[in-house]
């Protein structure tokens, strides 16, 4: 794949991205070497193919691909490298599969710096290794200035799915305990002050974070008893909950008292009229399970350090209606549906 040497190295500290960075010459070929193959390097990315080719164990094979647009690039708590990361990581593991590799798409601007695109390199290339996850193959674009915002990025995971595990959004029942490995709202409420500089007194950090591990231990502690995973990310738990009751054909009750939710951020949502319930995530998953399960799966979860704050947050019903109701903090009930529009765009 290389075409060293070259005339000169890459500018990666004063350096901006030009169009020549994606026209398929060399100096694509030096940004791909000097930069990406450079942080995200392991055996098959190396191989300089345009695939990634690779054995796996005979199974169930999952597949997730995922954009990202988040602005601003870099947020308290994380930034848009570590994010496309976590995020196809995540959503790969929410079937109750052990994540295997990830493919990368770059879309970038004209004119970004290149200290900038390394710092993002670098984050991915850190999630990547965390999560136990190479980037294995990607594409590389570059649109005209003006034309992007900064950089966008485009993961793929693929992974594998355990025996006796059968995770889908449509088997959720009457009965069934629904639960959250933490508190609501973080993430969101993190882009929104970064964006607009707004200052809450407390420092708001987003949840981002790669889910696989507490997944692992979750189904190896009751791989029968999982029925539905989903990572509440845009629309938040609101929508997520009602996605699941609208794929199952039931109804969901929760409880407004057992949702976790950091004060900083229900203080937040009330200067600025949010409903936390709508506002994004990161790092938070739901899990429907069997009642017989949940206090088992409660304590496999308190034991993860993403699961320290998991709670039973209310069950499934019948209602042929497929609604989402919660029991408010005084005593009432109200419907929580659909969002209209989007309260936070860019947020992912």
């Amino acid at each position: 794949m290389s075409m060293k040497p070259y005339t000169s190295k890459l500018d990666l500290s004063t350096g901006n991205v030009d169009l020549s960075h994606g026209g398929g010459g060399r100096a694509m070929a030096q940004l791909i070497d000097e930069l990406f193959i450079k942080h995200f390097d392991n055996d098959l990315l190396r191989q300089g193919n345009d695939q990634a080719m690779f054995t796996t164990k005979a199974g169930r094979l999952v597949i997730s691909t995922d954009g990202h647009v988040i602005s601003p690039l870099f947020f308290p708590g994380g930034d848009i490298g570590s994010l496309a990361v976590y995020g196809t990581v995540n959503d790969v593991a929410m079937s109750g599969a052990k994540p295997l590799y990830l493919a990368a798409g770059f879309i970038l601007e004209e004119g970004l710096p290149l200290a900038d695109l390394e710092r993002i390199v670098i984050s991915m290339a850190t999630a990547s290794h965390t999560t136990g996850t190479p980037i294995v193959t990607g594409d590389t674009k570059v649109v005209e200035r003006g034309k992007g915002d900064g950089v966008f990025i485009t993961t793929t995971g693929i992974g594998l799915v355990p025996e006796r595990v059968n995770i889908s959004s449509n088997r959720a029942r009457p009965g069934y305990s629904i639960l959250i490995n933490g508190s609501i709202g973080d993430h969101g409420i993190a882009i929104m002050a970064g964006r607009e500089n707004l200052q809450f007194g407390t420092s708001i950090v987003s949840d981002s974070a790669a889910l696989n591990t507490l997944v692992e231990v979750m189904v190896a502690a009751a791989p029968a008893d999982i029925y539905c995973l989903r990572d509440p990310t845009r629309g938040g738990l609101a929508t997520t909950l009602n996605e699941l009751a609208q794929q199952s054909g039931v109804g969901m009750l929760i409880d407004e008292a057992s949702i976790p939710m950091k004060p900083e951020v229900k203080a937040a949502c009330e200067i600025l009229g949010l409903d936390p319930l709508y506002v994004a995530n990161e790092g938070k998953l739901v899990c429907i399970c069997s009642a017989s399960a949940t206090d088992r799966l409660l304590a496999i979860m308190r034991q993860h350090p993403l699961g320290q704050d998991a709670m039973k947050i209310g069950v499934v019903i019948e209602d042929k209606h497929r609604l989402v109701q919660m029991t408010t903090a005084f005593g009432g009930r109200r419907i929580v549906d659909w969002p209209v529009g989007e309260q936070l765009p860019r947020i992912c």
